[in-house]
């Protein structure tokens, strides 16, 4: 007899279905989803590149961050230093001034008023402004600051009138006086002792004539004093600040009379006496001296000095 030999199930196994295989289709989408996952997660060639430049240029190597701003920065400035910029900007200036100027809006006429003494030609060199430029370019701002710089001008308004025109109205400075100053450059002034121009002083040889450091800013109340007297404003030719504390009047003669630091305003009165009613100038004389309350002092031209009490007859 043959005996057959029968394995045993393990008890651990006993009571227990056996596993099943895992079905085909469960697999495959498990496949495809790791499958999709590796590829979504790995970064293109362009985003390999960029984290290698980030990783390049990392502040982990500052040297090497810093070397590459400096080469960027190095391009710039030679881009400048080459004037590659500036002609690109110019010519797309150009060429929106052209297209701007062919539809009607390049300035084409310059409106004037006001200016008696500055020349037309000296304004349209301050404008800065040329032919054909675009209206809407021109800077009105520049161009008034550049007016205003010019001798004559005292106030400037520049404006636009579209299409193609600029309107200028000037302000100009009143002559007031000629000043000589210490250093003998001879100026044209106003009231107010502002300087206006050295230029073509000659044409003005009519108004008052200053002399001394400060005289411009102090002349105005004495010219007005003087002008209310005939015979002192008829004989008097330069105004002159002496010693910064008080004026002498130069006569046309040459006669120096001297006024006090105050009181000024009588010894006019006095003067204009003297002049009509006494005839003094009519003596030999190179100096009156009013500083005295009580007393006159002439310098005659022989030098010698004389004393005459205010209440005495000359």
């Amino acid at each position: 007899m043959r005996s057959v030999k029968v394995e045993r199930n393990p008890r651990a196994t006993r009571g227990k279905a056996p596993k099943s295989a895992p079905r085909r289709g469960t697999r495959a989408t498990e496949l495809r989803a790791t499958f999709s996952k590796r590829e979504k997660s790995r970064p293109g060639l362009f985003a390999r590149i960029g984290q290698a430049i980030r990783r390049w240029f990392s502040f982990r190597r500052p040297m090497l961050l810093l070397t590459g701003v400096f080469v960027v920065a190095a391009l710039v400035a030679a881009l400048f230093a080459g004037g590659y910029v500036g002609r690109a900007v110019r010519g797309f200036n150009q060429t929106t001034d052209a297209l701007v100027a062919d539809a009607g809006f390049g300035i084409s006429e310059v409106h004037l008023a006001g200016n008696a003494r500055t020349a037309p030609e000296t304004i349209l060199a301050a404008l800065g402004f040329q032919p054909g430029q675009s209206i809407f370019a021109a800077d009105v701002q520049s161009a008034r600051w550049r007016l205003m710089k010019l001798d004559w001008v005292a106030e400037a308004d520049v404006q636009r009138r579209y299409p193609d025109a600029i309107n200028v109205r000037l302000v100009e400075k009143l002559p007031y006086a000629l000043w000589k100053s210490p250093d003998g450059q001879v100026y044209v002034v106003e009231r107010n002792g502002g300087l206006i121009t050295r230029n073509e002083v000659e044409k003005f040889a009519r108004l008052p004539h200053l002399a001394g450091d400060g005289a411009p800013k102090l002349a105005a109340d004495l010219i007005d004093a003087v002008a209310q007297h005939r015979a002192v404003a008829a004989r008097t030719r330069i105004y002159q600040r002496q010693s910064g504390r008080r004026w002498n009047l130069i006569l046309d003669d040459g006669v120096v009379v001297q006024l006090p630091e105050t009181g000024w305003q009588k010894e006019l009165d006095t003067l204009e006496s003297l002049i009509v009613d006494k005839s003094i100038l009519e003596r030999n004389l190179t100096e009156i001296d009013l500083r005295s309350p009580r007393y006159f002092f002439f310098l005659l031209k022989s030098g010698q000095t004389s004393k005459v009490d205010r209440g005495s007859e000359l």
